[in-house]
């Protein structure tokens, strides 16, 4: 029975909507922050920093579970591992739980133009190695691209005078839905790589940038470009995409009407 969960990127967009789930589910939670701060809502916050590993040995003690959320665009290969070395050091051997994105085992990044462009999605493998060679118990749930994520990057898009648009597809999912499917393999036992998760539709990236522009009104033109390399070929070719298990019930529509509604 699980008991006490540490949560790396507690703080996050998916770790805030994890917390309070694991909560009313009984769990005792902790959350590495990188700065000291007091319990609040009956979260425990410790201190640690997954670039350095300082305080994370200290913070993995006397928990049975770690549900690692925490990510960048880079350098999740080298933080995992100093996760994983922390956990052994500590004498621990919990149940680790990463939440990774679909396609990260499919886009090879191998050349400069590739690290440039598909950073992350080499990033996340990473971690998935180090996850699965950890000796530890262990659960990888790969989810395709988040609703909050896409709608950064359209707004951040729409404020250009010339939209860009990659030839890339996705098929985004409510970020809602995979915490509380990570909270499930949380309060489960260790399951290795389990099925994907995806959204329940699919859109090309200008479909997704459009849909923007006329929800808010914008008249801007937008221009399809190729991404450059070959992991962004074989990216704009469905690798991010997991059509097979689009389990995810809210669809991009729904969840624009929602966020923009809430401004």
């Amino acid at each position: 029975m699980v008991e006490t969960v540490l949560v790396t990127g507690g703080t996050g967009t998916l770790g805030k909507l994890v917390t309070p789930l694991l909560l009313q589910a009984g769990v005792t939670v902790r959350v590495l922050s990188r700065t000291a701060r007091e319990s609040v809502d009956g979260i425990e916050y410790v201190a640690g920093d997954l670039q350095t590993g300082e305080g994370v040995e200290a913070a993995v003690k006397g928990v049975d579970t770690v549900l690692h959320l925490a990510g960048e665009l880079k350098g999740d290969g080298e933080k995992a591992q100093i996760l994983v070395d922390a956990i052994k050091a500590a004498g621990a051997f919990p149940h680790l739980i990463y939440i990774s994105v679909v396609g990260a085992d499919r886009v090879p990044v191998h050349s400069f133009i590739d690290r440039q462009t598909m950073s992350y999605m080499a990033s996340k493998r990473e971690a998935e190695v180090v996850v699965e060679n950890s000796g530890l118990p262990w659960t990888t749930l790969r989810a395709t691209q988040f609703h909050d994520l896409l709608f950064g990057m359209v707004t951040a898009m729409g404020k250009l005078p010339i939209v860009p648009a990659f030839d890339f597809r996705f098929q985004p999912i409510e970020t809602a839905e995979v915490a509380a499917r990570l909270v499930e393999l949380t309060l489960g036992e260790p399951a290795g790589l389990v099925d994907e998760i995806g959204g329940p539709k699919v859109y090309t990236m200008k479909e997704l940038e459009r849909s923007y522009l006329d929800a808010t009104g914008r008249r801007r033109p937008i221009l399809t470009v190729k991404a450059p390399g070959k992991a962004s070929r074989i990216y704009a070719a469905g690798a991010n995409l997991t059509p097979d298990h689009a389990v995810g019930q809210r669809t991009w529509e729904e969840f624009l009407t929602a966020k923009l509604a809430e401004a």
